[in-house]
């Protein structure tokens, strides 16, 4: 068996992880299952480099291959902000609530037209070997004026897909659905392309 360290212990993301990249012969773990603390400074500017950041050391931990994602929201009239701070817009330790209501708070007044933006996703792979394969994904949509759905995490409830039609948020559409369309989902599906090819 392979086994694959997850640098997360966000059980949305894990799930969605272990669904879409189903090798046969491979278990993935998340660093808890492990019993594995890292806790890198996700220090870069980039994505790719925070997801770097990410891997390498869970790689380095466990001491097996491992997998890293950074994502987040950019927001065309904020000038791609919250960006690589998403998960910390409103603070260090900010909850969901609070950094949807402060993007809310910048995006006072800001016409429909110019709510655009889009999630991004960056995934780096590294394998026994310390190889690295790289993915990216992103889904296009536009940010809402308060949250609608609660069957996401995140920014979910206030981003309305463009493959919606500005009908429902990533919040009110089922896992399957989301994974479908979403930035990450995208991105596991150029993963594990590059991945079988290898294979």
């Amino acid at each position: 068996m392979k086994k694959v360290v997850i640098a997360s212990n966000n059980a949305h993301k894990v799930e969605e992880i272990k669904t879409a990249l189903d090798f046969g012969g491979w278990e993935f773990y998340t660093l808890s299952d492990l019993g594995v603390v890292s806790d890198p400074d996700e220090d870069a500017d980039t994505f790719e480099g925070n997801a770097r950041i990410k891997a390498r050391a869970a790689y380095e931990a466990a001491g097996c291959a491992a997998l890293a994602d950074d994502s987040g929201i950019e927001v065309d009239a904020l000038d791609g902000a919250p960006g690589v701070h998403s998960a910390r817009y409103a603070g260090a330790h900010a909850s969901d609530d609070e950094n949807n209501e402060k993007l809310l708070a910048a995006l006072e007044g800001v016409p429909d037209e110019k709510r655009t933006g889009r999630f991004v996703s960056t995934l780096v792979f590294v394998d026994d070997d310390g190889t690295e394969t790289v993915a990216y994904g992103t889904i296009e949509g536009k940010i809402g004026y308060a949250p609608q759905g609660s069957e996401g995490f995140g920014y979910d409830p206030l981003f309305y897909p463009d493959q919606f039609d500005g009908a429902r948020t990533l919040a009110q559409v089922s896992q399957a659905e989301k994974n479908a369309i979403s930035h990450r989902g995208n991105a596991l599906r150029e993963l594990k392309a590059k991945l079988t090819d290898k294979l």
